[in-house]
């Protein structure tokens, strides 16, 4: 397994309110995980998210399946 780092990124939507998340989709193909971290504190915790489970949730939120959050 490559020793990749992760580089982090926010949406493009995100307007810098403070409730962000920051990916790292980079990892996806060496590590099967897609880390997510809060923007506001980019040294705490980091879940890694399975990549098809990322994957899931990004094509439910595109096809409207969360309805307004």
């Amino acid at each position: 397994m490559a020793n990749e780092s992760p580089r982090w990124y926010k949406s493009s939507y995100s307007a810098n309110g403070g409730q962000c998340i920051e990916v790292a989709a980079n990892l996806a193909a060496t590590h099967g995980t897609v880390p997510v971290r809060d923007s506001k504190n980019p040294g705490g915790p980091v879940l890694d998210i399975p990549a098809p489970a990322f994957t899931s949730f990004v094509t439910g939120v595109k096809a409207g399946e969360f309805g307004a959050l």
